[in-house]
């Protein structure tokens, strides 16, 4: 009889490398519009660019959004005074260890890349009972994924409050289907897109519970546009929901036209017989995201 096996020790993730990476990522998405989304609207821009007026008022928008990002790349300076809150992810496969205050230097580092960078701060101490700002812009707002992929790696998104207050969480019956789905993504995009800023990348989740299923529409803003589906069903939902999106003619800072979206993204998950959660989370024409592979160190 052969005795038990013990698990395989992997690599530690140090709180220093996870605060570093924050502070990195912070100071270069601050001022650099994401590469895929400036890709995708450059691609618009060429594909607005007729003789009708809707077309050459869209390509001009396109044109000037793209401008703002390069003046922001090469003076490092921000590319929307809106410089959000920092939402960072941490993904960690079966070969790593997360201690327990892994997270323990991100304030200090959200903190230390705002000032340097001379960010807005944008966080208030508390939403109810006190709205003094922080003046750090901290804290942030973490979580931690364990994922069946091996190695670790850092998401790290920059959320503007204007796209942000234009999302939502609707608890549908399952009767509802696809076409409710599409239903809530149509009426919050035709209600709020305008002080969401478009072009955006719309990104829906779809099941888990009530408190999860904001986590996978945000989640959904991270992957690259034009970046691979959950699978071929989801590819076809998305790429009809993007179509209906656009027809609503809202345009590029909503000034008529297309596009209104460049892209939908949707994440789906398990979920109870009787409900059918959806979320909506707007991505604006400042998509400022980065994600970071982590090392970690050996124990």
């Amino acid at each position: 009889m052969h005795e038990p096996t013990a698990p395989a020790r992997g690599a530690t993730l140090s709180p220093e490398s996870i605060g570093q990476a924050v502070y990195d990522a912070i100071r270069h998405c601050a001022v650099t519009l994401r590469p895929d989304y400036r890709e995708a609207l450059e691609e618009a821009r060429t594909a607005a660019d007729d003789d009708s007026p809707h077309g050459a008022r869209a390509a001009r928008v396109l044109g000037q959004i793209a401008e703002n990002a390069r003046i922001g790349a090469a003076d490092q300076v921000p590319i929307c005074q809106d410089t959000g809150t920092v939402w960072a992810c941490l993904e960690a496969g079966p070969d790593m260890m997360v201690p327990g205050d892994a997270f323990r230097l991100v304030d200090d580092a959200v903190a230390r890349a705002y000032r340097d960078g001379a960010l807005r701060m944008s966080v208030v101490r508390d939403a109810l009972l006190d709205r003094a700002n922080t003046n750090t812009n901290a804290p942030a707002f973490c979580e931690v994924r364990l994922v069946p992929e091996p190695g670790a790696r850092l998401h790290v998104l920059l959320k503007g409050g204007g796209s942000d207050n234009a999302s939502r969480v609707v608890m549908l019956a399952p009767g509802a289907g696809p076409e409710g789905v599409i239903d809530v993504v149509l009426d919050c995009v035709r209600e709020k897109a305008a002080n969401a800023c478009p072009p955006l990348v719309v990104g829906v989740g779809v099941g888990s519970t009530f408190d999860k299923v904001a986590g996978l529409a945000k989640h959904a803003l991270l992957r690259p546009v034009g970046g691979q589906p959950q699978s071929a069903k989801a590819a076809f939902f998305e790429d009809a929901l993007l179509e209906r999106i656009n027809a609503l003619g809202i345009g590029p800072a909503a000034l008529g036209g297309t596009p209104t979206a460049l892209a939908v993204h949707v994440e789906t998950a398990p979920c109870h017989i009787a409900a059918l959660p959806v979320a909506v989370n707007l991505g604006c024409c400042a998509m400022r995201s980065a994600t970071i592979e982590l090392s970690g160190g050996a124990l």
